[in-house]
């Protein structure tokens, strides 16, 4: 998340090490739906009735992200994580080495193979996040770093925006006071 250390030198190593079992993965869904930032739900199905496409773009596993992302609103087809596998029995068999995500810039590759209409803000609080809008070419037309919950300094340096909360990423698009 701060950029100290390659995500690629790492990812293999903490998740031979963790062998997350399903039902540890499915109760890490229930915690990322527990700790939803308020707002978020509301927020994100003001922006889609305004006509802008939400996709959410992670290194976290797929299958804890995605009831996290249907109780924020956002479609399963937005969603692109790396995918965990396990045997019959729920225990960890290993995960999807072959995605993007694994590896720092893997976000921009992620993003520049959906082809999303321009321009593009990437909303995030972690290194690889901001790398959307630092690689070159850049995969997105600006970076907002969400200091809501954590604030890292090189992430907030290299950002356009700087946001708190839910309610301030739809004034920032929105342009207007919708609190």
């Amino acid at each position: 998340m701060r950029g100290e250390v390659a995500l690629a030198d790492v990812y293999a190593e903490r998740m031979a090490a963790v062998r997350p079992t399903r039902a540890e993965v499915v109760e890490l869904g229930r915690e990322y739906i527990a700790k939803t930032e308020s707002g978020a739900q509301a927020a994100l199905t003001t922006l889609e009735n305004a006509g802008l496409r939400i996709v959410l773009v992670s290194a976290g596993l797929r299958e804890a992200i995605l009831p996290l992302a249907k109780s924020v609103g956002v479609s399963e087809s937005n969603v692109h994580a790396v995918s965990v596998y396990f045997t019959d029995r729920g225990e960890y068999a290993g995960f999807d080495m072959a995605s993007p995500l694994t590896q720092n810039g893997g976000k921009a590759i992620v993003v520049r193979n959906l082809n999303l209409p321009r321009p593009i803000l990437a909303v995030g609080d972690g290194v690889t996040d901001a790398e959307m809008k630092t690689v070159d070419p850049p995969a997105v037309d600006a970076f907002a770093a969400y200091t809501g919950v954590v604030e890292r300094a090189p992430v907030v340096s290299v950002a356009d925006y700087t946001i708190k909360s839910f309610e301030e990423l739809l004034a920032l698009i929105l342009g207007a006071d919708v609190g």
